[in-house]
């Protein structure tokens, strides 16, 4: 599925729905991969075991939408809500998640993510100032990830030839 008209994207939730229902006796699996979802309102939508490969989901509105193992490789999620979206055990891998809203709660255990995603995070970890000293040794040993970002510079992480792990 390349475009997606309304019938034809609540089609394939439908068929995905049975599919889920029966244990994969009726229905179909959902193959979205390709899909232009972009802002599409996808909210608490069951995509749980979906293909979704390289689907544009940019902007889309996928709050508290159950994605668990659903396969997202390669897609792009650029400035999706993933607010209450359950994330887990899906497969990320080389997604686009640039200015999305990921959820931060147990929805996205066990989520397959790209080494450039987990050193974006790292890096935004990396930037919190918090009041308590212990965090200076996970900054430190965030830091050669967090520098590999592509939001590192924008994040204000200081480059290799700073001595001090914490940035200070």
């Amino acid at each position: 599925m390349t475009g997606h008209t309304p019938g034809a994207l609540r089609g394939a939730l439908a068929a995905h729905a049975l599919w889920l229902g029966t244990g994969g006796e009726e229905g179909e699996r959902a193959d979205l991969s390709r899909a232009d979802l972009r802002e599409a309102d996808l909210r608490r939508a069951d995509l749980r075991r979906a293909v979704l490969r390289r689907a544009d989901l940019s902007g889309a509105d996928l709050r508290e939408a159950d994605l668990s193992r659903a396969v997202l490789r390669e897609a792009d999620l650029s400035g999706a809500d993933l607010r209450e979206a359950d994330l887990s055990e899906a497969d990320l891998s080389r997604a686009d998640l640039d200015y999305s809203s990921w959820p931060l709660w147990c929805g996205s255990r066990g989520a397959k993510v790209s080494f450039g995603f987990a050193a974006q995070l790292s890096a935004h970890v990396w930037a919190l100032e918090c009041d308590d000293p212990r965090f200076d040794g996970l900054r430190g040993a965030l830091l050669p990830y967090a520098r590999q970002s592509h939001r590192a510079g924008d994040l204000g992480l200081p480059d290799d030839a700073t001595d001090d792990e914490t940035g200070e």
